[in-house]
């Protein structure tokens, strides 16, 4: 019984290609091509951590320091960017709300109170 390719069953005709599939043979121009994309990768990555170094200084310049909050702290809510349905004249309006008293830290901008 001699073996048939599926991809003659499927398709009526023999594949064209160079190299016999079925054997495990290494490809010259495929290793080559694998080391030249390795090594555009690793240039890519070096690029990427030098620019990023470079360019840090820059962004943390614009940065503010963050207080450490504690658990048991007492902490104003600004109304600044909450939405209420009916607003009172902005004048009238307090700009913080409540004493809350910090229950859990999740991460230096989210507190659980």
């Amino acid at each position: 019984m001699t073996k048939v390719s599926p991809f003659i069953v499927n398709y009526r005709r023999e594949l064209k290609i160079r190299v016999d599939i079925r054997r495990k043979v290494k490809v010259e121009e495929a290793t080559e091509f694998l080391e030249r994309i390795k090594k555009i990768q690793e240039e890519a990555r070096v690029a990427l951590r030098k620019t990023q170094e470079e360019m840090k200084p820059q962004a943390d310049r614009e940065r503010k320091k963050v207080k450490e909050w504690k658990n048991g702290n007492k902490v104003m809510l600004s109304i600044k960017d909450l939405v209420f349905k009916k607003r009172l004249a902005k004048k009238l309006v307090d700009l913080y709300v409540g004493s809350y008293i910090i229950d859990k830290v999740v991460s230096t901008n989210v507190i659980k109170s």
